[in-house]
């Protein structure tokens, strides 16, 4: 349920491409809260702002902001629609009170329909045997692009965001940092805010391959993967049938194995429950699965047993990491994943740039 407050604004602190976090006074503390301009307009110090404080209370992961529902006392103005032109109704969020409204790629008001009915007609060859990374984790994406980039600076990159996660990709403060690396971010499904709105995973890796003329395409969830500890119970496993979706349009999928010697969890040593379920068992199709050539002893000793129930039906890599840890460093995304920096889970972070640069090999290859 919604924990409601209400609050004044007191300070404008940071800001990134469609987020700006304020400064709340609620009931005489101070909260940090979070606003997309594109749903409630702009705070200025002062506002009275309507808060849903959920996430703040019980700590999530991703928590630590309330987020702004609304300006009560200074609304937005009403989107430019015109009357001589459909701007799209493409609703995200849907039957939500932030429910939101957007025009797809592929809808007939779109300047990019005629690009997507062309690929489209292609059916089984619309990727084109375009890489397609994917990961279950958001924190991925900044070193798996820093792997492709370390062996093809000019590659054009392109990012899917999937809904496990965060909807709104101006949640993410690593999309604002790559923003000039990437050539554009399709947000699919329910996930909403990108370069593109796509309505589902495959017309959003259609986009992604036509419209922005991506050579490789990275797909992963938004910030905040939901898991309950249990074998199914986590949104990772859609990672699986985006190597469905990946195969079925054509394209060559690359998996970024969750791999760690750092994770305090038993079931997340070595490879991940979460890869092995999701590749070993949602995914129908083969995939390219990377792992470091150069593992340490005890970790090797844990992925390597389990990579092997991988395969058949999947092609197990082992990628020379040389030169991969410069890549990382070099980021313009800060590394973190669980609470853990690049130094803290170094496997974790080198696993998914492994599978960048494998993905980069495959365009020197021609796929």
């Amino acid at each position: 349920m919604v924990r409601w407050r209400s609050g004044e604004v007191t300070a404008v602190r940071r800001r990134w491409r469609g987020a700006v976090e304020l400064a709340v006074r609620v009931a005489g503390d101070q909260v940090r809260a979070l606003a997309y301009p594109a749903l409630v307009g702009e705070p200025e110090v002062g506002d009275q702002v309507l808060l849903n404080t959920g996430a703040l209370h019980m700590g999530l992961g991703t928590g630590g902001y309330a987020f702004v529902v609304a300006v009560p006392d200074r609304l937005p103005a009403d989107p430019p629609f015109g009357a001589d032109r459909d701007h799209g109704h493409l609703v995200k969020a849907r039957y939500t009170p932030l429910q939101t409204i957007g025009l797809a790629v592929d809808e007939d008001a779109s300047p990019h329909r005629p690009r997507m009915l062309a690929a489209e007609a292609l059916g089984g060859a619309a990727l084109d045997s375009m890489p397609v990374v994917l990961a279950d984790l958001h924190s991925a994406l900044p070193p798996i692009l820093a792997g492709v980039h370390a062996g093809r600076p000019d590659a054009r990159v392109a990012y899917v965001m999937t809904d496990g996660g965060a909807l709104p990709a101006w949640f993410s403060r690593s999309l604002d940092a790559l923003a000039g690396r990437l050539v554009g971010v399709v947000t699919a499904g329910q996930a909403f805010g990108g370069d593109l709105e796509a309505v589902n995973l495959h017309s959003a890796l259609i986009a992604a391959r036509a419209v922005l003329d991506a050579e490789v395409t990275i797909v992963a969830q938004g910030p905040g993967n939901a898991g309950a500890g249990t074998a199914w119970g986590f949104s990772g496993a859609a990672v699986g049938e985006a190597v469905n979706a990946v195969s079925v349009l054509g394209g060559r999928p690359v998996g970024s194995l969750r791999i760690s010697d750092a994770d305090p969890r038993p079931r997340h040593l070595g490879i991940s429950h979460h890869s092995l379920t999701a590749y070993g068992t949602v995914a129908l199709r083969p995939a390219d699965l990377v792992t470091p050539r150069e593992l340490p002893a005890a970790l090797a000793a844990l992925v390597a047993p389990a990579a092997a129930r991988l395969s058949p039906p999947h092609r197990i890599v082992a990628v020379d990491t040389t030169g991969l840890d410069a890549a990382l460093r070099t980021s313009p995304a800060p590394l973190r994943t669980m609470g853990r920096g690049l130094e803290a889970d170094y496997w974790y972070f080198l696993a998914a740039a492994a599978a960048g640069r494998h993905a980069a090999a495959l365009l020197d290859q021609g796929a």
